[in-house]
Formats: C-alpha cells, structure tokens, sequence
C-alpha cells in the first residue's frame, strides 16, 4: 500500500504587478447582457457603463477588476515582482 505523507506548510499569496488588472462592466438590467469587454484601465469600464447607461437608461452594473496573483511557499523568494498586497494562509503542501 502506498501512503501519501501531507504536512502543512504556510504559503503567502501577493498581487502579482507583472500580470496587471483588467476592469469590466456587465449590465444586469434584466434582459441586456451588454458587457464592455476587458480593458486595462478603469475609466474605459465606466465610460462604456456611462454610454449604455445614456443610450438606454438601464442603471444597474456588475463590474468586475480582476488581477493576479503569485503564491509562494514560506522562506521561498518571490520570483518575479514584489507584489503591494500580501495574505498568509496555511495551505497543504508536500
């Protein structure tokens, strides 16, 4: 029989700069589905919601800013880019 040996080993997740942010704006008024696709910077999300909003008064948007992250084990070095938000957790690790 083989056995697995697991050990729980902190890790640490941070922003990852390299990646970048994209933002996005969804209308949710019932029936639209219009959506802005992604953009790299924030004012063009909400121009765009802005747009739809004059166009077609609908005034309800989900937006969305997604990121990235690099997760590194603890006492291992980040490899690339130092990251402007850290959030410890203690995940399993072999």
């Amino acid at each position: 029989m083989t056995r697995a040996v697991l050990r729980y080993v902190p890790h640490t997740i941070r922003h990852a700069a390299e990646g970048g942010v994209t933002y996005e704006a969804f209308c949710v008024a019932e029936g639209c589905g219009a959506e802005s696709d992604a953009h790299d910077g924030q004012a063009d999300a909400q121009d765009w919601a802005l747009r739809h909003a004059g166009r077609t008064g609908h005034d309800l948007f989900r937006r969305v800013f997604t990121d990235h992250a690099r997760v590194t084990r603890e006492g291992q070095a980040p490899t690339r880019g130092d990251g402007d938000k850290t959030t410890q957790r203690t995940g399993s690790g072999l």
